[in-house]
Order: C-alpha cells, then structure tokens, then sequence
C-alpha cells in the first residue's frame, strides 16, 4: 500500500505527539516544577516587559525579574496565610463545641429519625474524646512520618524542598530570557510551516489572555461576594473564608468545595445550630449558580468555548498525569488544545478527502 507525502508527514507528527505524551507521562514528577514555573512565567512576562518599558532602558531587566517575582510571592504567601487564622480559631473551637453539637443532633434528629423506626443517640463526651484523641494520634503519626522520613533519606522532605527551591529560579530564569526562549523555539518550526505556526501561536495567545483576565475577574467578583454576604449574616471570619473561596475558584469544582467545607465549619461552630447551615447552603448556592449561568459562561466560557464536559474531563486527565498541578494547568492547556483541533477539523472540512 502506497502511502502520500500528506499521509506520510501526518503520520509523523502522530508518532511524534505520542513520543511526547509518553515522555510526559513518564516524566511527570520531575517536570512538574518547570511545568509550573514555565505557565507562570508565561503569565508574569507581560508584567516583567510592562515594567521594563516603564523604566525606558534604565531599569535592567534582572531588576524588573527580581522586583515582579518578589511581588507575586508575597501575594502567594497572603493568599495561603489566609488559611492560617481560619484553622486556628476553629480546630479549639471543635473540641470544646463537640458536645453541644452532638446534643443538638440528638434533640432534633432523633425525634423525626425514630418516626421510620431509626434510633440514632450520639454521646457528645465521648465523641470528643474520641476526636481529641484522633487529632493528637494523628499529630504524632504525622510527626513520626516526617521523623522517620528524614532518617530515612528524607525523600519526601527533600522533593518538596527542593520544589519550592527550584520553581522560583527556573522562574527567574525563563522571565530574564523569556524572548530568547521564544525565538529558540521558533526557529525549530521549518520555513514553509512558520506562516501557519505564528498564527497558531497567535490565536491560542488570544485564547489564554482572554482566559486568564476573564478568570481573575470571575475570582475577584466572588471574593467580595462571599466576603460581603457571610459578614452580613454575623460570619467572624467573613473575610478570610470569603476572600479564600473566591480566590480559590481558579480551581474548578474543587476550590469551591473547599471555600463551602471551611464556611460549614465555621458556620456550625460560631453560631452551633441550623443557622449557621442555612446561611452557608444559601450563600453559596446562590454564589454557584451566578458563577455557573452567568459569569463564567460571561466572562470565561464564551471566550474560551471549552464545553463543560470537556472541563471535567480536561481536569480528570491533567489531574491523573500531573496530579494537583494538573488541575491548575488543565483548562489553560485544553484552551490550547481546542486551538489546534479547531484548525485541524478546517483543514479537514477543506480537504479532498471530506469534500469527496
């Protein structure tokens, strides 16, 4: 069987796009760090290049770098530490409240359960004994762990310091000769393709500037919502929750969860009935259904175009081959992605091989 040159240079490009997934599937934990510095780095140049142009040559672009990395790391360290005040107000308050819950649970569930022959009795004490000593076990356990990991080589202790080490300066890196990187990477594209490559390229820069502004400000919108809706029913820690739970939404699905999981928590034990359940189901049902009907199909999804099943399965596949990390890049990539398959099904659809 005869093969084209057309069919010959596709089946190349086949092979060559499975070696690379082969490679990044077995490769993954060592690429993760460059995976994450090389997304930021794309995401931070503009900031690097908006300051350079500010300082007209006379700021060196090491000191642009240096100025822009510093920056984002301390917002990523506020974000993070808003975490902080939340478990430590809450987790004391856990302990001391599991009685009372457990009273609660029983003078109103009980009744209605022991209608439809259910008898359910929690023992408040004991279920706090229990938890205390859950919570300090596994301190230790986690403690030991980590212990008996240092002994052992420190593996564990050793990937993640080394991660957090190296993104930064494989950051700093790719920021200082981001262009050089680029054109590098340019000039691998043979000639007769550079035309189709740098529209390509141009396109799926389109796609991912529009994604990234229309995210931030769906995360930026939800923020003040959340922050502004819990502190109107009494929330003490309206702020913290409500900032993380919109900040938190760059991750689909399970930012969400989690913003709901520690708005739960602090809704049952500041206020330790129905209210503070029904405050939360509310606020952030109502929160849900705006991001879902109308601000990201408003301002991500429209521009995008990413189907919500391909959303969920982007996140299921970028979270199997690169783990959390995986959820972080999935949509940005699948919106490259969807670039590329939409050129693909025009060359087909304008082919010899469709129209006959």
């Amino acid at each position: 069987m005869q093969f084209t040159a057309t069919q010959k240079r596709a089946a190349t490009w086949c092979l060559i796009a499975a070696l690379a997934m082969l490679a990044l599937w077995l490769l993954a934990p060592a690429l993760t760090p460059f995976v994450v510095a090389a997304v930021l780095a794309y995401v931070l140049t503009p900031v690097v290049d908006r300051l350079d142009h500010l300082g007209r040559g006379r700021l060196p672009r090491v000191l642009a770098v240096l100025i822009v990395e510093i920056l984002f790391i301390l917002i990523l360290l506020s974000i993070l530490l808003l975490v902080v005040p939340i478990f430590a107000k809450e987790l004391p308050l856990l302990r001391e409240q599991l009685p009372l819950l457990a009273d609660r649970v029983n003078s109103s569930l009980s009744p209605w359960l022991a209608q439809f022959g259910v008898k359910v009795s929690l023992d408040g004490k004991s279920l706090q004994a229990f938890v205390v000593k859950y919570l300090n076990a596994n301190a230790e356990d986690a403690l030991g762990s980590v212990l008996s990991s240092l002994k052992l080589g420190g593996s564990v202790a050793l990937a993640i310091i080394g991660n957090v080490v190296l993104i930064p300066v494989v950051l700093f890196l790719l920021l200082k000769d981001w262009d050089r990187f680029v054109a590098l990477a340019v000039e691998l594209v043979p000639p007769k393709m550079r035309g189709a490559f740098d529209s390509f390229i141009e396109e799926a820069d389109l796609v991912l500037g529009q994604y990234l502004r229309g995210q931030l400000l769906v995360m930026g919108v939800l923020a003040i919502y959340f922050s502004v809706a819990l502190a109107v029913f009494g929330f003490d820690l309206a702020l913290p929750v409500g900032v993380f739970t919109g900040l938190a939404f760059f991750i689909p699905y399970l930012g969400f969860g989690l913003g709901l999981l520690l708005a739960l928590m602090a809704g049952m034990l500041q206020f330790g009935g129905l209210y503070g359940v029904l405050v939360v189901a509310g606020v952030y049902g109502a929160g849900q259904l705006v991001e879902s009907f109308y601000l990201t199909p408003r301002l991500v999804g429209e521009r995008v175009g990413l189907h919500p099943l391909v959303v969920i399965f982007a996140l299921m596949a970028f979270g199997q081959v690169f783990g959390f990390v995986g959820l972080l890049i999935a949509l940005p990539a699948s919106a490259v992605l969807l670039v590329a398959i939409r050129r693909v099904r025009a060359s087909y659809m304008a082919s010899k091989l469709y129209q006959n």
